[in-house]
């Protein structure tokens, strides 16, 4: 199966709405045809409303940074896939490793909030990597393969396939140490 290539960015917790609607209009205007390529912007949920009002009409796709597994209660703090999807919110980021370290989420909690993404209409961009360690033990395949596996447990073939795998090797995050071309291609066949 053949698949456009999918490029997004994520400015962490760094923009206000303004300064995030000026950016996301410089980038919008700047896009290429959605033949080509699909793109995408991960805000932060205090900046969706402005992030989705200026990339009306363009081509960027927007995701949200992270959304809880269920739709309502009293989860205090974190945020709806309902309500996303609700504003218009096309994809939403989840397993990222800031969210896994500091926050303890686990390959199940990934796992649920993918399968609340899909119950929503949206699809997850699904964030795995290995440390250091792991890395020059040689099991970062290992590693990664079971993060994997464990995100996409109990989905349909189609949404299998329309899951966006985002591979960020920790080990390379603020090191100073990149990921060579070689690394990323091995990771790509996992």
């Amino acid at each position: 199966m053949s698949r456009k290539p999918f490029i997004a960015g994520n400015w962490k917790m760094n923009k206000n709405p303004e300064e995030a609607k000026a950016f996301v209009e410089a980038v919008a205007s700047k896009l290429p045809s959605s033949d080509l390529v699909e793109a995408g912007i991960a805000a932060p949920a205090l900046d969706l409303t402005a992030v989705l009002a200026a990339a009306k009409g363009s081509n960027l796709k927007v995701a949200a940074q992270n959304c809880y597994f269920e739709n309502a209660g009293a989860f205090t703090g974190e945020t709806s896939p309902q309500v996303l999807k609700e504003i218009g919110t096309d994809y939403v980021v989840i397993g990222h490793s800031e969210r896994r370290d500091y926050f303890h989420e686990t390959d199940e909690d990934i796992n649920k909030k993918a399968k609340a993404i899909f119950a929503n209409g949206m699809l997850p961009i699904i964030c795995c990597g290995e440390s250091l360690e792991t890395y020059e033990a040689g099991k970062a395949a290992e590693f990664v393969g079971a993060q994997v596996s464990a995100a996409l447990a109990g989905l349909t073939a189609e949404q299998v396939a329309a899951s966006v795998i985002a591979y960020e090797p920790i080990w390379a995050i603020g090191t100073g140490k990149s990921a060579s071309q070689d690394d990323a291609q091995k990771m790509c066949k996992v």
